[in-house]
């Protein structure tokens, strides 16, 4: 057999990667996977942001539907937890109970979803899930599996028992400038109302109730003209104290953001 005979029968040499080389491939890998992961994370981000919009948007128009319907009278806001300010005593039962709200759920306890039965504004929205933040993946007590049926708070300048409120809309000076609804912290939510001590009182450097930061340490807004803000805070809300003293001088800020929008605040 020939030179040229023999080559044609030869197995050619199969070459693998050496071991730099799977380690450079993986290396690269690990570096695209850092640049890219969180991008992502801030899309999913950005995306959750925007559907929290999106919901507080949807509840701003029933609320502006029932006050419609309803001679000028904005929807009751009464569903309101006691608790001594100052203290860390948890909170007691919902004062005045017999008395209606636009959502009577203790979203930490309550298993069960939003319905017509629990909220005066689902009539004109029958859609559950605009009620939660997406961002928000607390449970409720005792059911781990369970996420809550709600994540916001109505301001207590809206038709609440308690002092200092509008009972109907045009009854506000300027309604861009108040705030409805506030995306309120996990870990401090318990009735639906959010209360807000007004500038002036012997109370004024404590939180009521605590905001949320769930949206890059920021939480979302809706105002009594429908319109919906994005707030940015100073300082993150996580682990503050229902009824505690602002924390630090950033905090206060915050605070004070708040205060100046709510009745007899920058002419409400």
């Amino acid at each position: 057999m020939s030179d040229d005979q023999q080559r044609k029968f030869r197995h050619p040499v199969v070459r693998g990667f050496t071991l730099v080389e799977l380690l450079v491939v993986i290396a690269i890998i690990a570096i695209l996977a850092g640049l890219l992961l969180p991008a992502l994370s801030q899309a999913k981000s950005r995306a959750q942001s925007i559907a929290c919009i999106n919901n507080l948007k949807q509840l701003a128009v029933c609320w502006n539907l029932y006050v419609h319907d309803n001679d000028d009278v904005m929807v009751p806001n009464n569903f309101v937890y006691g608790f001594n300010v100052g203290t860390t005593n948890p909170p007691t039962s919902p004062l005045p109970e017999n008395m209606q709200s636009w959502c009577q759920s203790i979203t930490r306890q309550d298993p069960n979803p939003i319905t017509g039965a629990i909220s005066m504004l689902f009539t004109y929205n029958q859609t559950p899930k605009i009620y939660r933040c997406p961002s928000d993946r607390s449970t409720v007590d005792g059911y781990p599996e369970l996420q809550r049926n709600r994540s916001y708070n109505m301001g207590n300048s809206i038709n609440c028992w308690q002092d200092n409120h509008y009972r109907k809309f045009t009854e506000i000076q300027k309604p861009s400038n108040l705030f409805v609804f506030m995306d309120t912290d996990a870990d401090a939510i318990w009735d639906s109302t959010f209360g807000v001590i007004p500038l002036g009182a012997y109370w004024q450097d404590y939180w009521l109730d605590i905001p949320a930061d769930r949206h890059q340490r920021g939480a979302t807004l809706s105002f009594a003209d429908g319109h919906v803000e994005k707030w940015k805070w100073r300082f993150p809300k996580g682990n503050g104290s229902v009824g505690g003293r602002a924390r630090n001088a950033d905090d206060l800020a915050d605070l004070r953001r708040v205060q100046q929008h709510i009745k007899g605040a920058n002419g409400n």
